[in-house]
């Protein structure tokens, strides 16, 4: 089993936004977004390198198809953010409490997710290579139809997850804290999984074959 490849982001010195309103194929550059409210504004096809957002809400911010490289997202909060076939290399994202984050279609390359509570994420068809999920709650995420390679989960919790169709490789389950799963138990091939996990999960996969337990 292959490791996920993550670095530690270190950020340069950053200048703060200067305000207003983030612009669609806005560039930002070694900014730092700290406290504002970015609900509802339009940052489609924006491009963030050597950027961090702290504390800032976004709910129903716009950032569909935006590009994040070497960026540091620390306690954003905010439902309904949209960051549909976004890009994401090398960024952490650290306390996050997001309800219905749109990530479906997005690309996810050595991103780490540390900490925090998301609901109702979607990852559908997004690819996720070198990701790892630390000590987060994921309440009804949807990975249908994603690609995950070299994936861990680390002491996080999994509550009822949709894996319809997903396709998984080198996929690191054994540190789920919780590992519940609503869809798709038969496509956990390519990934790895701890003795008690299995016996947790054996009734689904029984269901699964048609086998019934009595």
């Amino acid at each position: 089993m292959a490791a996920a490849r993550v670095t530690e982001v270190r950020l340069p010195h950053l200048e703060e936004f200067g305000g207003g309103a983030l612009e669609p194929d806005g560039d930002y550059d070694g900014v730092r977004f700290e406290g504002l409210d970015l609900g509802g504004q339009q940052g489609t096809g924006a491009r963030f390198i050597d950027c961090a957002l702290t504390d800032c809400a976004l709910d129903g911010t716009q950032l569909a198809q935006a590009r994040f490289v070497d960026c540091v997202l620390e306690g954003v909060r905010g439902v309904g953010a949209d960051l549909a076939g976004a890009s994401l290399r090398d960024v952490e994202v650290r306390e996050a409490r997001l309800g219905g984050a749109q990530l479906h279609g997005a690309s996810l390359t050595g991103v780490v997710l540390r900490g925090g509570k998301i609901d109702y994420l979607n990852l559908r068809e997004a690819r996720l290579t070198d990701v790892v999920f630390d000590g987060c709650v994921l309440s009804e995420a949807d990975f249908g139809g994603a690609r995950l390679e070299r994936v861990e989960f680390r002491d996080c919790v999994l509550r009822q997850v949709d894996l319809t169709a997903v396709r998984m490789k080198d996929v690191d389950l054994r540190g789920a804290a919780e590992l519940g799963i609503a869809r798709g138990v038969e496509r956990l091939a390519g990934a790895v999984i701890s003795p008690g996990q299995l016996l947790e999960l054996a009734p689904a996969f029984a269901a699964q074959i048609g086998v019934r337990v009595e």
